[in-house]
């Protein structure tokens, strides 16, 4: 089983869009998909129309009361599975402390369900902060897409997401393979172009190629209880995580990381 957590220490990028349309486009490769909430705004379990509200059937039971993911995971139709999140998860970081136990726990929790589902992708929607919870996701993924919006803000934050990536990495005695998407992308706006070229000369192949454009289809797909691909397939939206998924596959990024 595979392990990619959607980072982002900025929120309003695109993480969640981007770990649902990765998710069902996967799918529609046949992959196995599960889908881990790790928000506590719960963005992606509110698209699931039908998700449980329960706390005790959210991933915050994994973290308070030991159960295990493959207790908590419910099938998502034309997804794969989802572990919903509550919004009691914003609690985890004064619950449990910042112990190596604690940022472990997500890792120990997927390790055991590798053996269920040793084939499976795991996708993790992480939130936008630095805490127990994005820290969690980092130590137990094999690699990170850190999706950035085409602005100079979001530029600066992507500068700090690599200082941090970095500065973990004696941590976890590894450097986490990672790719920066570009998000909301307007070929109409010279800012757009001008944020790629900075984001190329900084990260150089960490930079996807492919970029998400600024879509109605991806904005309102949500709304309606749907990824992109089931609301619009024909959509710009489509054709570019539809993009995504081919260049990440054929560069080898999805099946390339850590051996266990």
């Amino acid at each position: 089983m595979k392990q990619l957590a959607v980072f982002n220490q900025k929120g309003g990028v695109g993480k969640t869009t981007t770990a649902l349309n990765l998710g069902a486009g996967l799918a529609r490769r046949g992959h196995d998909v599960l889908l881990l909430d790790l928000d506590p705004q719960a963005h992606m379990t509110s698209v699931m129309e039908h998700a449980p509200r329960d706390v005790a059937a959210s991933i915050f039971a994994f973290y308070r009361d030991n159960r295990p993911l493959h207790e908590l995971e419910i099938a998502w139709p034309g997804i794969g599975h989802l572990v919903p999140a509550h919004t009691e998860l914003i609690k985890v970081d004064s619950l449990f402390g910042k112990g190596p136990n604690i940022l472990n726990r997500l890792n120990s929790g997927l390790t055991a369900l590798r053996e269920r589902h040793n084939e499976r992708i795991a996708i993790i929607d992480c939130c936008p902060f630095l805490g127990v919870l994005s820290l969690n996701a980092v130590f137990a993924a094999d690699c990170l897409i850190v999706p950035v919006s085409s602005d100079f803000l979001s530029l600066r934050g992507a500068q700090q997401i690599e200082h941090t990536l970095k500065v973990l990495e004696p941590v976890l005695k590894r450097r986490v393979e990672r790719r920066y998407l570009l998000t909301r992308f307007d070929k109409r706006r010279k800012m757009s172009f001008e944020i790629q070229g900075k984001m190329r000369a900084l990260f150089g192949d960490d930079l996807c190629e492919t970029v998400i454009s600024e879509n109605v289809a991806v904005a309102e797909a949500p709304a309606v209880y749907k990824d992109v691909f089931a609301h619009a397939a024909d959509s710009r939206g489509a054709q570019d995580y539809a993009a995504l998924i081919e260049e990440l596959s054929a560069d080898g990024f999805f099946f390339n990381g850590r051996s266990d």
